[in-house]
């Protein structure tokens, strides 16, 4: 809107008279001045009204504006470090656009079911309005660091005449009378791009039908995949090293203020720097089976314990404090918001209370030949400051066109990278199999029929070269970031088992 000022840019305005176009985050009015908090997107700032200074019609105005009502403030800037965003408006005009009632996300408690039921409107909140800032500059230093090193995007296809992982995980749509998957990775059709230009990689939303509720797992999400011709494991480490780093190091740089609104520990991201650690699965797996496993998790189960019988006693108190005669309603309100949100760590801690003995036992009987699970990620990540690659792992339990290591035949040319705290993979990838011969190998072990992956095969035939590449999922990572627990919050608008509203 023309003449219209960004909060963002109120550093540049300060002594000015500016206009404001936004909605009514909070307000608090006295008797002699209205403060009102208008968020427009790109922050928050405090206009003030002070009644001696304005008409009576205005500072009526102000006193009954409701929440997320959309408005035209003008006024002079000046700096202040109390106010939010260091910068204040002295209200001189108020426009109300649109006027509203009844807004359901109030400054009171709401428990997170109710919440993500009005999601296209918690969207407006604080919390998740940092959460996607975050996102937004994951995805633009991604796009960057392809685009600066010279790879080209294609675009591949979301509809999937085949699997590209496993077809237990697969959406199947009617394609005009012709069944047809939700695509589960670019990968496939990019590897032919690969071949034909060299650097690559596709940017998409990817759907798994995984019949999972954990809080790692959403049923559709944005996946960023490069492939590389001429590219063999070690390679495909040292450009996944690098771009793990260089997004972290533009979050810190372009967004530490929502980070540390959300409480993220920003030193342990400072501290994601090259080099990664590397083990083979086979060492991860002794990790799994050895002391540093089992005394990591007797030591959660005791903290847990201890926490669960804390939270207890506090909601207790905190209950008969809450109804006691005389207790102020702002009091109420406080008491009645920290009960919420330690019921709701509780649930969280009761459940890892619960799952935690079940971790202990998976880890002490870890089987080499299994595919690492969420739960042997999490120790192996928690045992580690810096990001975990876990190369080499065996060939049964990975997709058929990953390349086989000819040092241990055993096992295939791939990688997982684990991230700190606990978060587990956030990228899987592999050198791939260019020879013709040991892919019809692979594929005929599978009991894979080969008409489908007719064109995949051609890739062998005319030209094939050492190649590879991976792929990282956006909503894990942001979740790292952030430091979130549940992956749900990294997206605007969540697809889940059992969540497809709004």
């Amino acid at each position: 809107m023309k003449g219209v000022v960004f909060i963002r840019d109120l550093h540049q305005h300060v002594g000015q008279t500016v206009t404001l176009a936004g909605w009514l985050y909070n307000s608090r009015v006295s008797s002699k001045v209205a403060f009102l908090v208008v968020r427009d997107g790109t922050g928050l700032c405090q206009c003030v009204v002070d009644k001696a200074g304005v008409s009576p019609e205005l500072f009526e105005t102000a006193a009954r504006l409701t929440q997320e009502s959309s408005l035209l403030v003008t006024g002079s800037i000046r700096a202040d470090e109390r106010a939010p965003g260091g910068y204040e408006l002295q209200v001189s005009g108020l426009e109300v656009v649109h006027r509203t009632s009844d807004y359901p996300i109030t400054p009171k408690p709401h428990g997170i079911d109710f919440l993500f039921k009005h999601r296209h409107l918690w969207l407006r909140s604080r919390r998740p309005t940092a959460i996607m800032r975050v996102r937004h500059t994951v995805i633009d230093a991604i796009r960057r660091f392809f685009n600066d090193r010279g790879f080209m995007l294609v675009d591949t296809p979301i509809f999937a005449p085949s699997a590209g992982e496993g077809a237990q995980t697969l959406f199947e749509v009617d394609y005009f009378g012709e069944p047809m998957y939700l695509a589960q990775t670019g990968q496939l059709y990019l590897e032919s791009a690969a071949l034909a230009y060299g650097k690559v990689y596709c940017f998409g939303p990817t759907f798994r039908a995984e019949k999972s509720k954990t809080r790692r797992h959403l049923t559709e999400f944005w996946m960023v995949e490069p492939e590389i011709a001429w590219a063999r494991l070690e390679d495909l480490l040292e450009v996944a090293e690098d771009f793990i780093v260089s997004i972290v190091q533009r979050v810190l740089r372009d967004n530490r203020a929502d980070l540390e609104f959300l409480g993220r520990d920003i030193a342990a991201l400072e501290r994601i720097q090259k080099p990664f650690y590397r083990l083979t699965y086979s060492q991860a797996a002794e990790i799994l089976r050895g002391p540093q496993a089992r005394e990591l998790l007797e030591k959660d189960l005791a903290e847990k314990t201890a926490r669960a019988a804390e939270l207890k006693a506090s909601i207790e108190r905190k209950e008969k404090e809450r109804v006691a005669p005389g207790v102020k309603k702002h009091v109420q309100e406080r008491l009645a918001a920290e009960i919420l949100d330690e019921r709701e760590e509780l649930a969280d801690v009761e459940e890892q209370l619960t799952n935690i003995p079940k971790h202990m036992e998976l880890a002490a009987n870890f089987e080499w030949g299994k595919d690492l699970g969420g739960s042997d990620e999490t120790i192996i990540s928690r045992l580690h400051d810096r990001p975990v690659f876990v190369t080499h792992y065996p060939r049964g339990c990975k997709a058929f066109y990953m390349k086989r290591d000819h040092e241990d035949p055993r096992t295939v040319r791939n990688f997982d990278c684990l991230a700190p705290d606990g978060y587990g993979e956030i990228i899987g990838g592999s050198q791939r199999e260019d020879d013709l011969d040991a892919l019809l190998e692979r594929m005929a072990e599978e009991n894979m029929v080969t008409k489908p992956y007719e064109w995949y095969l051609d890739l062998r035939r005319y030209g094939s070269v050492p190649h590879g590449g991976f792929g990282l999922g956006i909503e894990r990572t942001v979740a790292w970031i952030c430091g979130l627990k549940h992956i749900r919050e990294t997206i605007a608008f969540p697809r889940l088992m059992g969540r497809v509203y709004p």
